[in-house]
């Protein structure tokens, strides 16, 4: 259970694995989009479906614990700017592998998981090096919610992270503390 003083370890553990993973897949994503590596998609796609059970597991943690308690008072704004932040990045990470399956499930593509083919690649038998899609409207759908919820994201996780560097270099409080597992109870 998560205190003021004192964050769980499922709280800390769910937090650095939800954001490494999406860091590193937003990072991979504009990489593959940009150089046309198409040899990363599967691992891509791969760790895309891994992630869902971390981020469901961790709103579910949200859900339960509650908002975490600010260390000290805020500004209003700061105070609004975090709470946009925080949804950006939760729902933002349910939207990002979920859009990533419709767009390459329902694109014909499949959707594989290390090796298993959790939706089958349906190619077109007369040039199997094109896929037929399964519904070619929600792919399309799946495509520009990917895209474009990935570079809000980017914009979430760049805005989180300079926040947690002001808390932690320019307002001296404990916030990236109490996020690495420190007991930030007084002395």
């Amino acid at each position: 259970m998560d205190t003021y003083n004192k964050l769980s370890k499922q709280t800390i553990f769910l937090h650095w694995v939800v954001a490494t993973f999406m860091i590193a897949l937003l990072a991979v994503g504009v990489y593959m989009h940009e150089t046309k590596s198409f040899f990363l998609y599967s691992w891509h796609k791969s760790f895309g479906v891994l992630i869902v059970v971390f981020v469901v597991w961790r709103i579910v943690n949200r859900m339960k614990n509650g908002w975490l308690e600010p260390v000290r008072q805020y500004t209003p704004i700061e105070i609004s700017l975090s709470k946009i932040v925080h949804w950006l990045l939760i729902i933002g990470t349910i939207l990002m592998p979920i859009s990533g399956m419709m767009m390459s499930g329902l694109g014909g593509y499949g959707i594989p998981f290390f090796g298993l083919e959790l939706v089958a690649p349906n190619p077109n038998p007369d040039d199997p090096t094109k896929m037929i899609p399964l519904n070619a409207p929600l792919a399309q759908a799946g495509k520009v919610v990917h895209s474009l919820a990935g570079d809000i994201l980017i914009g979430a996780v760049a805005l989180h992270i300079a926040g947690a560097l002001k808390h932690h270099f320019i307002d001296k409080d404990n916030t990236l503390n109490r996020m690495k597992g420190a007991d930030i109870s007084p002395k």
